[in-house]
């Protein structure tokens, strides 16, 4: 069981499904009070009751992570609501799927203020917090195998990830002097609505029948079988804790064996 995390106040972005969701369930797990950030008002009240169904507190705040005002108000509510704010998870972010040539100028801004912008702010947020109240913390990025390999047909995703990783290394070495780590979590193939998406878009841009794409990948992960939310969860609740206090600007692959570094 990781040490330290009881009674911690997190915050989670893109916390209404998927791989938000399972970061918050298991982080309450640890005793940790957590603050569900998403745009979704609906899907981040249910989590919130699972949330609260397991004896911790929760609050939930709609955001939109691309704009620093709204993630830096999130904090502050989460602060207020919660009594305290020790880790920040920005985990919010949007896949796409298309060829390089075919990327519009809409869809490049899009998907970088969202996964590269979102993270830049969060980082700048939370750490102007830690400051303000004069403590340590920890920082969590969403990061992706896409952040060490660039992927066909995710090259402008692949580039926010790798972006990512850059953010990441530089905000360790800018904030380790006053006690803020800061790293990243590099999922695989986890098996949530954002992969039903990808193999989507793969089957409508290569003709491959609906499902072959995302069994392809699977297929090709040493552990046999696809990542779950629970398995991704299960190393930020290790970067959420004391275990990981002497470790800072990683970005730890988490993927069953695809990519190797």
């Amino acid at each position: 069981m990781p040490r330290g995390l009881h009674n911690k106040v997190a915050l989670v972005t893109g916390a209404a499904q998927g791989i938000g969701r399972g970061i918050a369930l298991r982080l309450v797990q640890e005793g940790v009070h957590i603050a569900l950030v998403d745009m979704h008002q609906e899907k981040l009240q249910h989590v919130q009751q699972e949330v609260q169904a397991l004896g911790v507190q929760a609050s939930t705040f709609i955001a939109d992570v691309s704009q620093l005002e709204q993630v830096a108000l999130a904090i502050d509510h989460a602060e207020s609501s919660l009594g305290g704010f020790d880790i920040m998870i920005n985990n919010a972010g949007i896949a796409q799927v298309q060829a390089i040539a075919d990327v519009t100028p809409a869809e490049f801004h899009k998907i970088v203020d969202v996964n590269i912008g979102g993270v830049l702010w969060g980082i700048q947020a939370a750490a102007k917090k830690f400051q303000q109240r004069k403590q340590k913390g920890k920082i969590i990025n969403a990061c992706s195998i896409a952040g060490h390999d660039g992927f066909a047909l995710l090259g402008v995703y692949s580039a926010t990830k790798f972006a990512v990783r850059a953010l990441t290394q530089a905000a360790a070495k800018e904030y380790a002097s006053q006690g803020i780590t800061v790293n990243g979590y590099c999922p695989g193939i986890v098996g949530t609505d954002m992969w039903v998406e990808i193999d989507k878009r793969f089957s409508e841009i290569t003709g491959a029948a609906i499902g072959e794409t995302y069994k392809k990948y699977v297929e090709g992960i040493a552990l046999g079988r696809a990542e779950t939310p629970d398995d991704v969860a299960a190393l930020v609740a290790f970067l959420a804790s004391e275990d990981s206090d002497y470790i800072t600007g990683q970005s730890i692959l988490t993927d069953g064996g695809m990519v190797y570094r």
